[in-house]
């Protein structure tokens, strides 16, 4: 009687544990995946998904989860980087899965404040990387110092164009972008600091894509056919610069600063047609913006404010061993 008695006892025991040790976590698409109960559950939500600078962040966020090992990052953002209503749903579903953190570079600085608010009322802490965010207190701000960044390839473009009257032009990224709007000041305040330039056009905007970019671009040349400078903010406003010129065959005749690096954007610094990059540290980006919202959620401090860094990138420096960790794609 006693053993018929204990016997249920012990499966049930058994049971219990079994459902303790594992517990089914919702993916973004809706699907679930087994995943250890203790590990801290944190979404990454970069702007876009298909520039390479996303990846790098990627990179980094999953290192900083494999180093810590209590973590698992879920990866997932809008595909086009013009996205709002996606990028808002992307937020708003993972504050319906309770996950433990978000990590957030935000699309419009403004248009993703209440979404954050309502995250951080339910109790899920956000951090910001890459761009910021209006009069919302997060967790940090971890960034690139884009003023500062763009300031410096505008000092780098006054140099290249050299003595003597000089027009320029900027190509602007898109509406509602703080980093990319940061660094086009920084552009502005360096070249209108230099006697010699005249900004010929500032008020053109790129667009999310490069293919929206090669067509802003392309508009500007047939306003503009004569200009001795340019200077564009992100990845894909510098290269549809970049394919507009060489379109027009004037890659290589014109100054030419950009921003971010890919293989395309480093064949075109080596041959001549790009003559700097502003290039940050997205691996870092990620790493850290994982790294700290941990910090935060284990009651440890973080500061609130963190500059990841950035490199000027020339054909000069390539070889330089700090630009090499730089430049180098992710593991």
């Amino acid at each position: 009687m006693t053993a018929r008695l204990l016997m249920p006892l012990a499966l049930a025991a058994l049971v219990i544990a079994g459902c303790g040790a594992k517990s089914e976590a919702p993916a973004p698409d809706g699907s679930t995946t087994s995943t250890s109960a203790a590990k801290l559950r944190i979404a990454v939500i970069p702007k876009g998904s298909t520039h390479e600078f996303w990846k790098s962040v990627k990179a980094g966020a999953d290192e900083a989860a494999a180093e810590l090992g209590d973590v698992e990052v879920i990866w997932k953002g809008p595909q086009k980087e013009n996205d709002r209503e996606d990028q808002i749903k992307v937020v708003e579903d993972f504050v319906t899965q309770k996950v433990d953190g978000i990590v957030l570079a935000p699309l419009d600085d403004t248009a993703l404040r209440l979404p954050v608010s309502d995250a951080q009322s339910a109790g899920i802490p956000v951090l910001i990387i890459d761009s910021g965010l209006k009069a919302v207190e997060t967790v940090s701000f971890v960034a690139t110092d884009n003023f500062a960044a763009g300031k410096k390839g505008g000092e780098h473009l006054v140099a290249a164009l050299g003595a003597g009257p000089k027009k320029v032009t900027l190509l602007r990224y898109q509406e509602g972008s703080a980093s990319t709007r940061e660094r086009e000041e920084g552009f502005l305040e360096a070249l209108k600091a230099a006697s010699n330039i005249t900004i010929i056009s500032q008020e053109q905007y790129a667009g999310a894509t490069v293919e929206t970019a090669q067509q802003a671009a392309e508009n500007l040349l047939q306003r503009f056919p004569e200009f001795d400078g340019v200077a564009c903010p992100n990845e894909s406003s510098t290269f549809g610069m970049l394919l507009a010129l060489q379109g027009a065959g004037k890659a290589g005749k014109v100054k030419f600063v950009g921003f971010d690096m890919t293989a395309k954007l480093l064949d075109a610094l080596n041959a001549g047609q790009i003559d700097g990059l502003v290039v940050q540290n997205p691996q870092r980006m990620g790493y850290l913006g994982v790294k700290h919202l941990v910090d935060h959620i284990k009651k440890q401090p973080v500061e609130k404010r963190i500059d990841t860094g950035s490199v000027l990138v020339t054909k000069e420096n390539l070889t330089d061993p700090e630009v090499g960790k730089v430049i180098a794609p992710p593991k």
